[in-house]
């Protein structure tokens, strides 16, 4: 007579460890892939953002700050209170400018100003953790 709850037991043990070892694409779990990949993206293009963001936009935003206008920081609140508060706005500042600030959209490339943005926005969630 086969003891089906040891086996079965047995079974999950051995789906939980599987689970904890191999990353899930391996496991052929459908769309884990293309989550992954998209994880993958997203730090290559935060790390782009932060890239770009040192060799064009740290001269004047130091920290998230601003060396020129002090109410024009990249600050969560000061973001919100100028009506910057969120990626996509960022984006079009840092391509096109705004008030006495040029747009860097030819310098920043194709996607840079996007990848500025998000590694933006990030940073002020997190209130501009020194690196």
């Amino acid at each position: 007579m086969i003891r089906w709850r040891p086996l079965l037991s047995a079974l999950v043990v051995l789906l939980l460890v599987l689970g904890l070892i191999l990353p899930p694409p391996a496991l052929g779990f459908p769309g884990a892939a293309a989550a992954f990949d998209l994880i993958d993206s997203e730090a290559a293009s935060l790390e782009t953002g932060s890239r770009l963001f040192e060799a064009h936009c740290a001269g004047c935003h130091v920290q998230g700050g601003n060396i020129l206008r002090r109410s024009k920081t990249l600050k969560l609140a000061a973001l919100q209170r100028n009506g910057a508060a969120s990626p996509e706005v960022i984006a079009t500042i840092a391509a096109s400018g705004i008030g006495q600030m040029g747009g860097y959209g030819q310098a920043l490339g194709d996607g840079g100003a996007e990848a500025v943005a998000a590694w933006v926005w990030q940073q002020a969630q997190d209130g501009w953790p020194r690196s």
